[in-house]
């Protein structure tokens, strides 16, 4: 653990301004957003389709495009966490943020917040000093 990364607390409150924001890290927000919105005109269906019964139309349309869109979140955050160069954690976090519903919303912003979308080199992230955290 001694070289594994870990938010810097001091700097974790910087904002990210979008011109800080790479075009992967544009990228992910997109599919993060998209991911979310298909997400909820899913549940809409499902709520049409099982609890009123009137029409099962989006189940079907919101169905199939919320799949294609879970794959493409799953495989731009795969994409993201090697050239932003998330720590594993983060990668994990953000993969599983896509099981419920509407996460991958907050998940954006709060990595637009951190820097996460931002170049590596920028990033307000610093080494773990193990003699630090004794003192």
């Amino acid at each position: 653990m001694g070289n594994s990364l870990m938010l810097n607390p001091r700097k974790s409150t910087s904002v990210a301004t979008p011109q800080g924001v790479t075009r992967t890290g544009r990228l992910f927000a997109i599919v993060s957003v998209g991911e979310a919105i298909t997400w909820a005109g899913l549940l809409v269906g499902i709520f049409l389709k099982y609890v009123t019964e009137t029409t099962d139309i989006w189940v079907a349309v919101f169905g199939r495009l919320h799949g294609a869109m879970f794959l493409i979140y799953v495989l731009v955050t795969i994409l993201a966490a090697l050239i932003l160069r998330w720590p594993g954690w983060v990668a994990v976090v953000a993969i599983l943020a896509a099981i419920p519903p509407l996460v991958t919303l907050p998940l954006e912003i709060w990595m637009r917040r951190t820097g996460l979308l931002s170049s590596w080199k920028t990033r307000p992230y610093k080494r773990h000093d193990p003699a630090e955290a004794h003192s």
